[in-house]
């Protein structure tokens, strides 16, 4: 979060205090890439936990900006529904959905039963004996990683730790081409990001290159489907297991794009806002050298204080009643995550970061209920075994300019972040 007295945040305390509360809108990309959200986010909690919004670029929506309120919404999805998605849409993005393949869900963003057989189908790779053998695979890589990094010359971290770390996770979960796993961030980056940002240049490309990464995992689908022997990996699982080896393509494919963006973000922002916050908060870095045994605790901090998806969206099935406010069937409901993170009634000085937080691990980045985070055990393990090896690597890691920010309010993550490590230990 930006410095109090920034002037940037000074302007947008002002006017979000000015602001008109039946036209507040918190859909703002532009906010989350200057880090300027935050009082927008504090008034709502205040004075209008559950909001209309039927201003701006997305389509009209209900912002639930409370942490408890966000667990209700969460936790029955009897009343509201993935079905129809599970982010805030715009026309535009709307459109190209339409206009794409036909794509059917990913297993998050259906109800039950559809999506219990297909979380179960992968969770193998990502349960606890699973994570017990790639965990030295991991560690090597880390290591080999970091003792790559130049020392006392400035680079990206974003670029040269953060996404190579993740891609090579997820090219081991995929049984991906190892040569070609830099090709997994950036698809990532064509599913999240809008034209004029990220890799994006225009609709025609994102599909063009949406529909290059799903030739590319059909083409492991086909190797693998009815093997002899079937690898571990998350296509291996989807192409063999009798309840989900009938999928059509396009259900396969939706799967896809949840895998590849919920195995990129969480752990590639969190680790770069890792970096950031410890450096902005030399106090906190000090604590985690003194004790390195609070690193799973950074860990759940980080992933509270940076929050790498910012929301998720339902749809209601029903009219419910919230503080007041009716919610009609058919409209569009928005966790805002990244606001639940920092309220005041559930964490205590909530905008501080703090690696020893009695609570730490009571955030709501993950989710709750049946669509929690199928994946959050491996990203905190590849948090954790970085930063254990940094540890024993570098004195400091300092940030030498501010990052660029992901223009979105859906991914709260980095597209840069300048550093330089002084020296090795």
């Amino acid at each position: 979060m930006k410095d109090l007295l920034d002037p940037d945040m000074e302007r947008a305390r002002a006017e979000a205090a000015a602001a008109p509360l039946d036209n507040l809108n918190v859909a703002v990309r532009e906010r989350f890439a200057t880090d300027t959200m935050w009082p927008w986010f504090e008034r709502l909690r205040a004075e209008d936990p559950v909001h209309w919004c039927d201003t701006g670029d997305f389509i009209p929506h209900w912002s639930i900006s409370r942490y408890k309120d966000i667990m209700a919404v969460d936790s029955d999805f009897r009343t509201f529904s993935s079905a129809e998605g599970i982010t805030l849409q715009t026309p535009e993005s709307l459109d190209f959905a339409q206009n794409r393949r036909k794509s059917k869900n990913s297993f998050i963003a259906m109800d039950p039963p559809e999506h219990d057989v297909q979380r179960k189908a992968v969770s193998p790779a990502v349960a606890p004996p699973n994570l017990k053998r790639l965990e030295p695979i991991l560690r090597e890589r880390a290591v080999e990683l970091l003792e790559s990094l130049p020392i006392g010359e400035e680079f990206d971290w974003v670029d040269r730790v953060s996404k190579e770390f993740v891609s090579m996770t997820l090219a081991t979960l995929f049984d991906f081409p190892f040569e070609d796993r830099r090709m997994l961030t950036y698809w990532s980056d064509i599913f999240t990001n809008v034209p004029g940002h990220g890799p994006v240049t225009s609709w025609d490309q994102k599909l063009e290159e949406t529909n290059r990464c799903f030739d590319a995992f059909t083409g492991l689908w086909n190797q693998r489907v009815n093997s002899a022997e079937p690898g571990f990996d998350l296509v291996s699982m989807l192409a063999n297991n009798p309840a989900t080896r009938h999928m059509d393509q396009a259900e396969f494919h939706g799967n896809v794009t949840l895998l590849v963006i919920g195995g990129n973000d969480t752990t590639r922002n969190t680790l770069s806002g890792s970096v950031y916050a410890l450096h902005k908060n030399p106090d906190q870095f000090e604590k985690l050298r003194a004790n390195p045994a609070l690193i799973p605790s950074m860990v759940s901090e980080t992933i509270r204080w940076q929050t790498p998806l910012a929301h998720m969206a339902r749809v209601a099935t029903r009219d419910v009643e919230m503080h007041g406010r009716t919610i009609r069937k058919g409209d569009w409901v928005v966790m805002w995550y990244v606001s639940g993170n920092r309220d005041t009634d559930h964490f205590e000085d909530p905008d501080a970061y703090v690696i020893d937080r009695p609570n730490v691990r009571n955030h709501v980045s993950f989710g709750f209920g049946i669509h929690r985070c199928v994946g959050n055990r491996l990203a905190e393990l590849q948090l954790r075994i970085l930063w254990e090896e940094m540890l024993q690597r570098f004195p400091r890691i300092e940030v030498v300019g501010e990052p660029e920010r992901t223009f979105s309010c859906f991914v709260k993550g980095y597209e840069t972040l300048p550093v330089v490590i002084p020296g090795r230990l």
